[in-house]
């Protein structure tokens, strides 16, 4: 049974005020052991040795209750995806996985058939013996809002919302988790760091945690691409410009925000893009600085406008980390430099931690996605340890 073929009558079990799940699929081992083989090396470009899968996988959309913190708590409705081994065990350890940027709004957990990367942190994780979800995000999967790209407070939301759904489900099918583990790539570690924080806030105990390319300090990162270019810089970066600023213009009420941003000549092409609305990739600048006013160009300018002071704020390592943390790092990564992937632990040091919870590992000359697919692997030896 795949995501595609599934009967439109498969029952929808609702658990509690809100929460409910769906089967949306079952993956054997063949095809779990197909995305490890070839499917990942065909999207990460780099070939690396997994695991092979053991068991098979059962798919589940879960819709769950959630706030926006931004917009004054209000109610909103969010999706995810729970994927349980099937093995004979009943109490299992739990990976969420957060996401990275994607395009196409069913690109994310919940629509797994659509999503290179969760199928990997399925095949490896799920398809040995690990309970795993994901969430979705606020505008995304099945979510009717705008989508709410870095917008920290939201992602917390979001993921720790997800997380006590989840184990509703799980319970509800008469399992158990014997911890936790969170990971991400990308826009995804971002998240998974912001959740972490988060969670130990609020007193919920974490195993371990690991990112891939995490952009842990989203001001840093996006004044490199301004002020201190890199020949290599990835030509989508500036989707980065365009999903933040319309995301940070609707979420915190800032009528304007992203016009103040981005030339006449591109603001229409930016939106649509933003919105997902018909429009040329081809026609939307690669070059930032026909994409983006001149002003923002000037390190001062940008600070202190309003996009960069939320900018600024959008940060995920500055505060006292008791979790064990490894962020890995591409030495030739596109999007994010190894000054950006190694903040945490940098901040940690700086604060006197001579033996920092968060440690910086590199995975060697790899790409955005050449890290992702080599520091999962890597995740997963660590995990199995803790």
């Amino acid at each position: 049974m795949s995501p595609a073929s599934l009967r439109a009558d498969e029952p929808v079990i609702n658990v509690s005020s809100g929460i409910s799940y769906q089967l949306i699929g079952r993956w054997d081992v063949d095809k779990l052991n197909q995305i490890l083989t070839k499917d990942t090396p065909a999207f990460a470009g780099i070939t690396e040795t997994y695991t092979p899968a053991t068991n098979p996988v059962r798919l589940y959309r879960v819709t769950y209750p959630s706030v926006i913190p931004e917009r004054d708590s209000r109610p909103t409705v969010a999706t995810g995806l729970i994927a349980v081994p099937e093995i004979t065990q009943t109490a299992l350890p739990l990976v969420s996985y957060q996401h990275g940027t994607v395009y196409g709004r069913q690109e994310v957990p919940s629509y797994p058939d659509q999503s290179p990367e969760t199928q990997l942190m399925i095949a490896q994780f799920a398809g040995q013996g690990y309970l795993l979800i994901g969430a979705d995000y606020f505008g995304m999967g099945s979510s009717t809002e705008p989508e709410g790209y870095m917008v920290k407070a939201s992602h917390q939301q979001a993921t720790t919302d997800m997380l006590t759904a989840s184990r509703e489900v799980i319970a509800d099918m008469k399992l158990s988790d014997i911890g936790l583990y969170l990971a991400g790539w990308s826009q995804g570690g971002f998240v998974t760091m912001a959740m972490l924080e988060k969670l130990e806030r609020d007193g919920v105990p974490v195993k371990a945690t690991a990112t891939a390319s995490a952009p842990l300090d989203v001001f840093a990162a996006l004044n490199g691409f301004l002020n201190f270019p890199r020949k290599n810089d990835a030509v989508w970066v500036n989707s980065l410009f365009i999903l933040s600023s319309f995301s940070f213009e609707n979420y915190y009420g800032i009528p304007g925000l992203a016009r103040s941003l981005f030339t006449d000549e591109t603001y229409e092409l930016a939106r649509k893009a933003y919105v997902r609305e018909p429009v040329d990739p081809a026609a939307i600048p690669t070059d930032l600085k026909k994409l983006i006013r001149p002003e923002y160009f000037d390190a001062q300018y940008f600070a202190a406008s309003a996009y960069g002071r939320l900018i600024a704020e959008t940060q995920s390592y500055r505060w006292v980390i008791k979790t064990p943390v490894r962020n890995y790092y591409g030495d030739t990564d596109e999007a994010i430099t190894v000054g950006v992937a190694k903040m945490a632990q940098n901040y940690q040091s700086a604060m006197g931690a001579g033996n920092p919870m968060a440690e910086a590992v590199s995975t060697g000359n790899t790409s955005h996605r050449g890290t992702f697919a080599r520091a999962v692997p890597q995740w997963k030896i660590w995990f199995d340890g803790k």
